[in-house]
């Protein structure tokens, strides 16, 4: 929780939003009242829906989270790979931008590790118009820059 308290909660789902960041859909059960049909009331605690950052999560040792219903899984995929229905030798795919205007239908996204894997593949070709090939290269340089080296 924002003020350093903790909170155990039950996970419903995950989402990721168009920025890239993961968030937890989850109920905190909360104290409530509930009245009962003669008046009396009574303290009961009642599932109320939140949304955490995925970082403020601690997941519980043993339990399996890969039930969990996500969302959003193209959020942060800003690479397509398009594939290319051509007769001739050559690449059979072609790796653009997310937002370039020659993707054609036939294509799967791809995180930035995933598209940088492509490049100079021999069956994989970079598009001339978005040029992704000079992103990445220079992505994946500042990331390798970024490592601690032993």
């Amino acid at each position: 929780m924002p003020d350093g308290q903790q909170l155990d909660v039950i996970v419903t789902g995950r989402t990721r939003t168009p920025d890239g960041r993961w968030w937890f859909e989850a109920e905190a059960i909360l104290p409530s009242r509930y009245q009962r049909a003669d008046g009396h009331t009574q303290a009961t605690g009642s599932p109320t829906p939140i949304s955490v950052p995925a970082d403020c999560i601690a997941p519980i040792p043993g339990e399996r989270y890969d039930t969990v219903p996500t969302e959003g899984r193209a959020a942060g995929r800003q690479w397509a790979l398009e594939l290319l229905h051509q007769h001739l030798d050559g690449p059979s795919r072609r790796l653009h931008r997310r937002d370039c205007w020659q993707v054609r239908s036939e294509h799967e996204l791809l995180a930035t590790t995933e598209a940088a894997g492509f490049l100079g593949h021999p069956e994989v070709d970079a598009c001339d118009v978005c040029r992704p090939d000079h992103a990445l290269r220079s992505l994946t340089r500042s990331a390798l820059s970024r490592q601690p080296w032993r």
